[in-house]
């Protein structure tokens, strides 16, 4: 075994045989980050020596022949997003750069019952608020790949230390294709799930106790090297938990285990008025053909009659009224309750509408970006997409839309571009189908080719 190249149910499986310890997954993982972080600068806080004690209790309980949990002795990384006991959360935020929580957010709860040792945080935007991982507190974050590109963001750090064997798995955040995004720049895969199906709470710093203002749109999602690894922590982290009251109370299933011949695929190599960058477009209908070959049922998509461009709009205003009212001292012209009603029930038109389009096949096939990872810029810069120069802001556009719909979308790598940048592909699924949807992802990897290491790693 490779350990820092393992993946989260090898190396489960590996300490439940007592093939390895704890701590010598631990170590690989820090050898890992002391040997190319600083290069990468995808960890940017790291609790060593926590992180050794905590894999000393699992590897002792082990020797007590305590019950373990599907993650025990598997150390990992976080966005630093997530409130921890112990840990710094900062955002990349200088007012936040020393804060500590009190106590862990459930998501951190759950994977820590599980077994899990939290060893460090990795980088972001600042406040999460863009699509390349940089903030004043800690830099920017270069792809694995190529570091004059950028690993993507808000989730850069998370994307890139999986891609590098710095850690099994992460856990990012996405409103705007924030996980999804950098998932394809780095060449990992990377789950957003159905909204309100992963737990909000404590997923943000919050040292006043000030009221969640962000309630709609933000979804936490794994990030992994295998389907089985996403499948696995979906299931660990997904489902009602008592403190975010949003959550539905839907199954959390197990990923079935599919045959391609059973699938319905649409495919969409671009959306209307959206750039994408000619590879990407070839890369899913080379998908789509394949998928076809070995006997999927695949048509091309007729999309819902939306207007897309208007539903990211519409999307931007949703997120504009919610940071608005996060403000410490409201505005003098706060927007009224109606605009907030009003924007609710365009967006209820453009959810269902494609739960209709959902009714007549298992998923879409379709971008996660406009293009594979950019050279580093500062944001607002246009970027060139073959040959023509393109709105910054349209990045995350595939994505967003399906923050906007609500719908569980993932991201898988599929191949290189020219230039030997990762590929990522889109698929997404109905609401509430994210087991289904990895399954799907999971019947398809032998056409994809799955992870591939970066050069050098």
């Amino acid at each position: 075994m490779h350990l820092a190249f393992s993946s989260t149910i090898e190396l489960a499986a590996a300490f439940a045989a007592r093939k390895i310890s704890a701590v010598e997954a631990l170590d690989a993982h820090l050898a890992q980050i002391d040997t190319h972080n600083q290069a990468i600068n995808a960890v940017v806080i790291l609790d060593r020596e926590g992180a050794r004690e905590r894999a000393k209790e699992a590897d002792a309980a082990l020797a007590r022949g305590d019950a373990l949990g599907p993650l025990h002795g598997v150390p990992f990384t976080l966005k630093d997003m997530h409130e921890t006991v112990g840990m710094r959360t900062t955002v990349g935020f200088p007012s936040f750069a020393d804060y500590v929580a009190r106590q862990d957010s459930p998501v951190v709860a759950r994977l820590k019952a599980a077994g899990g040792v939290l060893a460090g945080k990795t980088n972001v935007a600042t406040m999460l608020g863009d699509w390349q991982s940089d903030n004043p507190l800690f830099g920017r974050t270069g792809n694995p790949w190529n570091l004059d590109r950028t690993a993507g963001g808000s989730s850069g750090g998370a994307a890139a230390a999986v891609a590098t064997g710095m850690t099994p798995f992460e856990i990012g955040t996405d409103m705007q294709d924030s996980i999804r995004l950098p998932a394809s720049f780095c060449g990992v895969y990377g789950l957003k799930p159905t909204e309100h199906r992963i737990s909000l709470a404590g997923a943000f710093p919050d040292p006043g106790g000030a009221a969640r203002s962000v309630r709609l749109m933000s979804c936490l999602g794994p990030l992994a090297r295998t389907v089985e690894d996403l499948a696995l922590i979906y299931q660990i982290i997904a489902g009602p938990d008592g403190a975010d009251t949003d959550l539905a109370p839907v199954p959390v299933e197990s990923m079935p285990r599919l045959d391609v011949k059973s699938l319905r695929i649409a495919f969409a190599s671009s959306f209307p008025g959206f750039p994408v960058a000619g590879e990407i477009s070839a890369a899913v209908e080379n998908l789509a053909a394949q998928l076809k070959q070995a006997g999927a049922t695949v048509q091309e998509a007729v999309l819902p009659k939306l207007d897309l461009h208007d539903d990211l709009e519409q999307g931007g205003e949703l997120i504009g009224m919610m940071l608005e009212a996060a403000q410490p001292e409201a505005p003098e012209q706060p927007t009224p309750l109606s605009r907030w009603f009003e924007a609710l029930a365009r967006r209820d038109r453009s959810i269902l509408a494609w739960d209709r389009f959902f009714e007549t096949c298992d998923a879409l096939l379709c971008p996660v970006a406009m293009c594979t990872a950019f050279a580093h810029c500062e944001p607002g810069t246009q970027i060139e997409v073959d040959g023509k120069q393109q709105n910054y802001w349209m990045l995350p556009a595939y994505g967003a839309v399906f923050n906007y719909s609500s719908h569980p979308a993932l991201s898988l790598p599929c191949g290189q571009d020219r230039d030997g940048l990762p590929i990522g592909l889109q698929l997404v699924g109905k609401r509430w189908s994210e087991s289904r949807l990895l399954g799907i992802a999971k019947a398809i990897e032998p056409l994809t080719g799955g992870f591939r290491r970066p050069p050098n790693y």
